[in-house]
């Protein structure tokens, strides 16, 4: 049986594509983000953001291959000169568009723990966190696949922001060693 990604359990292309939208349209209601998104976007940004964080999360590599992956997006943004608290309202407008409480929560504290020492006993008790969430959203589905403990997330997560820290580390850490332990599932 194939292992599920975080990506079809989040609900596949569609979900992507509802929460590039969701997310979209809080900036455009945002007083600073307005005058970006309405004016300096290309007409399918919506589209190749859905397809950015499809292939974050497992799914397609669309936008590696149409539009240049990681690095692409970052020379896409670099030249626009936009201010630091903008990625931090940009942050804000993902986080209402997602209607999961608990996921929010726990991406909270993950952002949270970049500051975190690298042995902070909050480390082992937010990833257990992640972990039962990722198997109860699994255990909702008609399929019976869990989705893999990637490591590989808490990279993305790392690389997408520019940087890590000993917290961040620690947490790919644990998903490996839970990984292996479950023999690569959760």
């Amino acid at each position: 049986m194939a292992r599920a990604s975080i990506y079809e359990f989040a609900g596949g292309e569609q979900a992507f594509l509802a929460l590039a939208a969701a997310t979209h349209e809080r900036c455009l209601a945002d007083p600073e983000l307005n005058h970006p998104f309405s004016h300096h976007v290309s007409p399918g940004h919506i589209e190749h953001l859905a397809a950015y964080w499809a292939e974050v999360f497992g799914g397609p590599r669309r936008y590696s291959e149409s539009l240049g992956g990681h690095s692409g997006m970052l020379s896409i943004h670099a030249g626009e000169d936009a201010p630091d608290e903008m990625g931090d309202r940009f942050e804000a407008c993902f986080i209402q568009a997602i209607d999961d409480p608990e996921f929010v929560a726990i991406y909270l504290e993950y952002d949270a723990a970049f500051d975190w020492p690298a042995d902070d006993p909050r480390l082992d008790a937010l990833a257990e966190r992640a972990e039962r969430w990722l198997v109860r959203r699994a255990g909702g589905r008609a399929s019976k696949r869990r989705p893999d403990a990637d490591p590989g997330i808490a990279e993305l997560i790392a690389a997408s922001t520019g940087s890590s820290s000993p917290a961040w580390d620690r947490l790919k850490e644990i998903a490996r060693e839970r990984m292996s332990r479950m023999g690569g599932r959760i």
